[in-house]
């Protein structure tokens, strides 16, 4: 999943904790890439709890729930996305580009070790 502000697409850590931070936005999980972080109000585009009013929210098997107090809530999807989504990066390709398709056909080869795609 890529940064919903930037497009950037989510590497593995080299140790330690990823330091990409976790969303809710129009109840739908949403990352922020560490550079989106500094540049940004980063959490000021996103969901917040109706108990406490925490961002630290987590979208998953149809219910948000606040990290910070536990409040849970049903995930309402009444529309494909905000209002004005088309400020939002859904993909970190740009359209019709097959690049993505691509390097994930490699990665998933070289983690499973097998040869080059088509052999």
């Amino acid at each position: 999943m890529p940064c919903f502000r930037c497009g950037a697409r989510q590497t593995d850590p080299a140790r330690g904790a990823s330091p990409w931070r976790r969303g809710v936005q129009a109840d739908r999980q949403v990352l922020v890439c560490p550079r989106c972080q500094t540049e940004h109000d980063w959490a000021a585009d996103l969901d917040r709890c109706a108990a406490c009013g925490s961002a630290a929210l987590v979208c998953r098997l149809g219910e948000v729930e606040c990290r910070d107090c536990g409040h849970t809530r049903e995930a309402v999807r009444d529309h494909d996305g905000p209002a004005d989504d088309r400020d939002l990066v859904r993909s970190g390709a740009p359209p019709g580009d097959s690049g993505l398709s691509e390097e994930v056909a490699a990665a998933l080869s070289r983690v499973l070790r097998r040869g080059p795609i088509g052999n």
